[in-house]
């Protein structure tokens, strides 16, 4: 069965006047067309039942971009929703009247400023907003700031934490939003507190917080043996600063009352990542009994030139050292007995967490 001949001659002209996008609304059948001079839009009259009718418009759609109607579904099979998406198709892929082809478009790495302003044209959906802020490009283009101020409102509307903090993270990035958005975001945070993690992972030396640094006796021998590239001596520093000051009592902030598992994980994660030029490793995947032993009995040279520039300050390296190493194998021995939340998951930390308390309010004070 064909399209109706009204149909088919203005989706011809429609085509035929190169779009530079194409969706489909199926709740009113009507199909929208993108181009240089605005938006054009055709009525679909179907002859058939809806759903059978949009797969022979979607047909068409895929036979004058692709050049072959019935290769439309193994096309798609090989998109990706992690960015592998071939860059030179990305245009054609915006023509076919397809949501999942406008996601492999909104993560692919080859995605320009304007074709990101397309692809939110054809489909606007958090989703592809945080894929689209996390290219380059497009953080650095008209859209990044347009995309940010969306997710930002779209806030209220999230329930998994996750996202929440995907959303802050990509948004907060340098450039999309104004100082007073983030400082209502950062007000915003008293009463969610998983809103920190979001700032914690996007500006974790540049947080709103008001705490003085630590005073450094030798500061400047730490200096030097930082500026040679011992980073020990640079972590130490960077966590006495302000910013580093403001950073433990954020995390300290979220640890009074995750909501769930995930945001325990991403916290430590953070702390983590934060800490990373520790252990050029990685994640060493221990729990914290493990961790303390390592830390207290680790030898070195790096760690070693720090101590002896600053000895009164060894608890303090070797608690960075710590630090550098937790993520969710301090967490397991909980977590894979329990899928508690709330209260009660925090009752079950307390033992980890304790702990870990300790040293981060050692490092603040």
């Amino acid at each position: 069965m064909d399209l109706s001949s009204e149909d088919a001659l203005r989706l011809n002209v429609l085509l035929a006047n190169n779009p530079q996008a194409i969706r489909i609304d199926e709740s009113s059948m009507t199909l929208y067309g993108l181009s240089e001079k605005g938006e054009a839009k055709v009525t679909l009259n179907p002859n058939c039942r809806d759903d059978i009718y949009l797969r022979k418009v979607r047909e068409v759609l895929s036979g004058h971009v692709l050049g072959s109607p019935g290769g439309y579904p193994i096309y798609l099979k090989r998109w990706s929703r992690m960015g592998q998406t071939r860059d030179e198709s990305l245009e054609q892929l915006l023509l076919l009247g397809e949501p999942e082809a406008v996601v492999a478009v909104s993560g692919a790495y080859g995605l320009s400023d304007e074709l990101a302003r397309r692809a939110w044209w054809t489909q606007q959906d958090p989703d592809n907003a945080r894929r689209m802020l996390a290219i380059p490009a497009v953080v650095e283009g008209k859209m990044g700031p347009e995309l940010a101020r969306f997710l930002i409102e779209y806030l209220p509307f999230e329930t998994e934490p996750l996202l929440i903090v995907e959303s802050l993270r990509l948004s907060l990035q340098p450039g999309l939003v104004d100082e007073k958005t983030r400082t209502d975001l950062w007000k915003r945070c008293q009463r969610k507190p998983t809103y920190f993690l979001g700032f914690l992972g996007s500006m974790p030396d540049d947080l709103p917080g008001e705490l003085a640094g630590r005073l450094l006796t030798d500061s400047e021998e730490m200096q030097k043996l930082s500026d040679v590239g011992n980073p020990f001596a640079a972590q130490l520093l960077r966590i006495c600063s302000p910013a580093g000051q403001n950073f433990l009592d954020t995390v300290l902030r979220v640890m009074e009352k995750p909501a769930n598992q995930d945001v325990v994980t991403l916290l430590l994660d953070i702390l983590r990542d934060y800490l990373s030029p520790l252990r050029p490793s990685g994640d060493p995947d221990l729990d914290w009994s493990a961790l303390a032993v390592e830390a207290d009995e680790c030898d070195d040279p790096l760690l070693n030139a720090a101590i002896a520039v600053l000895p009164e300050r060894e608890r303090e390296l070797r608690s960075l050292y710590l630090l550098s190493g937790i993520g969710y194998g301090i967490v397991r021995p909980v977590f894979s007995k329990t899928d508690a939340i709330g209260s009660l998951m925090r009752k079950k930390l307390q033992p980890v967490f304790e702990p870990l308390r300790e040293r981060l309010t050692f490092l603040l004070d």
